[in-house]
């Protein structure tokens, strides 16, 4: 039964940024609000705390951005080059909204200039029931060593990925994906726990941001329920 599903209806920031009559900026901070009849309270401090995230984006990393673009605007005049315009850009997903649990992850983009810009992914999991963030370890019976099984299950996906020659990963994956792995770097799908990591953590950039599958079932993650 997908029970207790949530309504979301998207806010947005956006503006765009002029120096000297030239646009050298623009930005969009997209973050969600969240309805529910059953939780409400909770969605209030979910609204608050998202609302705040974006705010405090918008105040501190797109304005230091615009004084880079700034700074980067002078230079190219001075020396002849081409206008780059800086951009910062926030979208969210929602990646499963039912049986008590909701989860989502950010991206978080941002170009100033170079070849390409530079993307950052953060997400959270919460327990409706209980009105909490949950934790990687809450997915998994107690007492498993879930990481070593995590990471082993996230290398047995990139050998058949790289199967055919067809190289997505850099050479020492095996090492970089121990060192980089992150217990908050997770998501449900109604498929399982999604596992990731940024750019350039595994992979070459044109990989974008490696995601990893690991299904609900015994040996693996428990599929959310709602609890009493």
């Amino acid at each position: 039964m997908d029970g207790y599903q949530i309504i979301v209806r998207e806010k947005v920031l956006q503006q765009d940024m002029y120096y000297k009559n030239n646009n050298i900026m623009k930005y969009t901070i997209k973050y969600p609000k969240f309805i529910s009849n059953d939780y409400q309270i909770l969605m209030n401090k979910l609204n608050t705390f998202y609302r705040t995230k974006a705010l405090m984006y918008e105040r501190s990393n797109v304005m230091n951005l615009y004084q880079m673009a700034m700074v980067e605007y002078e230079y190219s005049v001075a020396n002849h080059y081409p206008i780059r315009q800086f951009e910062a850009y926030i979208d969210y997903f929602i990646t499963y909204n039912q049986n008590c649990y909701l989860s989502l992850y950010f991206d978080q983009y941002e170009y100033a200039g170079g070849a390409h810009g530079l993307t950052i992914r953060y997400s959270d999991t919460w327990d409706l029931k209980k009105s909490k963030r949950i934790d990687l370890a809450d997915l998994f019976p107690p007492n498993t060593n879930y990481k070593s099984s995590i990471i082993q299950e996230v290398n047995n996906q990139i050998e058949l990925e790289m199967e055919g020659d067809n190289k997505m990963y850099f050479d020492e994956y095996q090492r970089l994906v121990r060192e980089n792995f992150k217990s908050n770097q997770f998501y449900l799908s109604k498929e399982g726990v999604v596992i990731y990591f940024q750019q350039y953590d595994i992979a070459p950039y044109s990989s974008g941001i490696p995601t990893f599958v690991l299904p609900y079932g015994p040996g693996g993650a428990m599929l959310p329920r709602c609890t009493e």
